[in-house]
């Protein structure tokens, strides 16, 4: 079992203790460790292993990633995790004999999954999701349609984690296994929500054009939208059907979907629905990616949104961290390099893996360093954390 190193860990344990307003005592037994193992690690006496770094994080309510003294720990441990993952699904129609809990159990499992997967906690995920999926296949999502939707929740969670690190082969796999399932789930809802995820497989092959298709396509097969759900679940498929309209250079579908997301944002409440989150806010959110995704000279959009509005707390961590790293980029292209650093440090408070595993981060870094703006010293420590070349 690994050992993270003394340095800084400590120091982050405390820090994120603080924040979570408890004391020593209590943290050590809520993590179910000795208040004197505690004591030595704060103080940098002694290292922690993988276990209780996790049983730390677990009752802080954080990620281990963020008391890693080294985040790249976080991202090799997420890579290291891959293969049992791939081997996990390669497995889905021949699962071992073993237990199964209760569905109510199940169901807390996957949504647990949920969690991590909207605050950006992916070595959360990788830890779980391998054991948790072959359970799931044990359970039979071909005999219980509750179980089929379960198993398709948990795929899109892991599906997460493989995206953004770019295993798109692995990611690819999941999306069909998420597919097969929620087909099995009959759910139009779940189906309309795979047709979301499935857009990925475009955009990681910069096919733009097939995937405004495709979700075209699943507009048009999905349910009414007279429940919150289902409003939901359409709204969603507009606001991702505009971002990839921008990509492929069509001003036009993007501002037609948009608009029609936003219709249907005004409709409910901002909330999740079947592990998606929309909303006004998340309708805001895509009126940048928009405006980036249809190029240079549209970023004044994402400009005058940012200039009145930022995304309350209450979103989802990862939704929030994307809108200020869409917003770096369209900063950049302004030039203003050193609102764009700013919104990269503020992506990187809120979901600090997220950031460090986005493609653009990397890029924008290591163009602000080239341009020589901002802090030096700062700038450079930001550009080694996310790889920046």
């Amino acid at each position: 079992m690994s050992t993270a190193p003394h340095g800084g860990i400590g120091r982050r344990i405390a820090y994120y203790r603080s924040v979570a307003h408890l004391t020593q005592r209590q943290l050590a037994e809520a993590a179910d460790i000795h208040l004197g193992t505690l004591l030595k690690i704060e103080r940098g006496v002694r290292g922690a292993s993988d276990s209780v770094v996790e049983a730390l994080a677990a009752a802080i309510g954080i990620d281990p990633s963020l008391l890693l003294a080294d985040r790249a720990q976080a991202s090799s441990r997420i890579v290291a995790a891959l293969p049992t993952l791939s081997a996990a699904i390669a497995a889905y129609d021949l699962p071992d004999d073993g237990p199964v809990r209760p569905l109510s159990e199940l169901s807390a499992a996957v949504a647990d999954t949920v969690t991590w997967r909207l605050a950006s906690q992916y070595v959360q995920i990788t830890r779980r999701l391998p054991d948790l999926l072959t359970e799931l296949f044990r359970a039979g999502p071909e005999r219980d349609p509750a179980v089929a939707a379960l198993t398709a929740s948990a795929l899109r969670s892991a599906d997460a984690v493989a995206y953004k690190v770019g295993a798109y082969d692995l990611s690819a796999r999941l999306i069909e296994l998420m597919r097969w399932s929620s087909a099995l789930a009959n759910d139009p809802n779940l189906a309309a929500t795979t047709a979301y995820v499935r857009t990925e497989t475009f955009f990681a092959a910069d096919a733009h054009q097939q995937g405004l298709r495709a979700l075209e396509l699943a507009l048009d097969a999905g349910p009414a939208p007279r429940a919150a759900p289902a409003i939901a679940a359409r709204g969603a498929l507009h606001m991702r059907a505009a971002v990839i309209a921008g990509r492929a250079g069509n001003a036009s579908a993007a501002d037609t979907h948009l608009a029609e997301a936003r219709r249907l944002g005004d409709q409910v409440p901002e909330a999740i629905y079947g592990g998606t989150a929309f909303g006004p806010s998340s309708v805001r959110i895509h009126e940048v990616s928009v405006a980036v995704s249809l190029g240079s000279d549209h970023v004044h959009r994402a400009l005058d949104v940012a200039r009145e509005w930022a995304p309350p707390p209450d979103l989802p961590a990862e939704r929030r961290s994307g809108f200020y790293i869409e917003l770096a980029r369209a900063q950049l292209w302004s030039g203003l390099p050193d609102d764009a650093f700013e919104s990269l440090k503020v992506a990187r408070r809120i979901a600090p893996q997220h950031t460090r595993d986005h493609r653009w981060v990397r890029e924008d870094a290591a163009t602000l360093r080239r341009l020589k703006r901002g802090h030096a010293e700062s700038l450079t420590g930001f550009a080694e954390w996310c790889h920046a070349t």
